[in-house]
């Protein structure tokens, strides 16, 4: 399956996790594909695995302004073109919010929120062009609240609701936005967590599938839903969480996407 011949992705936070995973999977389908991470030497990593005629290393921080900007022109002066933004970029952290400073309010809200705008923002006008598509990386802990993460929680709330807004501002434009919200994933970010045994007895009996999601679990929705193949499918937050949001009524836990 070849969804993505002669198409141009940029995948940030690429260099680890579901950003990686991300990348690969639209690379097996015939992306060029535009990794991007702070890490230079982690995106080269990642790269060294896939094909070096259809794939671009952008090292940045997409809080920075200015820096999606130049992501995006690179992207698009190397490609020609751009087709698809996975915002995937993000940061979490947790503790009692009463005891939070300013710099980890600021640390989080700058990268899942401010980045995410300013990166779809800066991919607009080629997105317009080209009739594309985004897909945020939000969190279950984006449709409720988690305990002792309400700096995450709130950031991952805001990237639920721009997904719609951004649907209803930029259809008329052909461009289609959606995100994904996964539950606790074998990831970096996550990895501390999976080691709690209270945490991991919490998730897997909340969870249906009763197992941890893997970053390809949901790479590949990611890659649907920015496919034709989703072709009338806009203004979505679909939970990739082994069944965990259907779990309602138990007692919630951080849940690190």
């Amino acid at each position: 399956m070849q969804r993505y011949s002669g198409k141009t992705v940029i995948v940030t936070g690429s260099s680890s996790g579901i950003g990686a995973a991300s990348a690969r999977r639209f690379a097996s389908e015939g992306a060029n594909v535009v990794l991007n991470a702070r890490s230079k030497e982690d995106l080269e990593a990642i790269a060294a695995d896939l094909d070096p005629e259809r794939t671009m290393c952008v090292a940045g921080d997409i809080s920075k302004s200015g820096f999606p900007e130049d992501l995006v022109a690179r992207a698009v002066d190397h490609f020609g073109a751009l087709d698809v933004l996975h915002a995937n970029a993000g940061v979490a952290g947790g503790g009692p919010f009463a005891e939070a400073s300013d710099e980890d309010i600021d640390s989080i809200i700058d990268i899942n929120v401010k980045g995410s705008l300013r990166t779809a923002r800066a991919a607009y006008p080629e997105l317009k062009k080209s009739k594309g598509a985004i897909v945020f990386t939000s969190s279950v802990s984006g449709i409720r609240g988690d305990y002792e993460m309400v700096i995450y929680t709130a950031s991952k709330g805001a990237v639920s609701l721009m997904t719609q807004s951004m649907a209803l501002e930029w259809g008329a434009d052909g461009i289609r936005v959606n995100a994904v919200s996964p539950s606790m994933t074998r990831t970096k970010m996550a990895g501390s967590l999976m080691d709690n045994p209270a945490i991991k007895d919490a998730f897997l009996r909340r969870a249906a599938l009763k197992r941890f999601g893997e970053p390809e679990d949901v790479a590949d929705v990611v890659a649907f839903l920015a496919s034709d193949d989703a072709r009338f499918v806009t203004g979505v937050n679909l939970p990739v969480d082994g069944g965990v949001s259907a779990s309602n009524g138990q007692p919630n836990f951080p849940a690190y996407s």
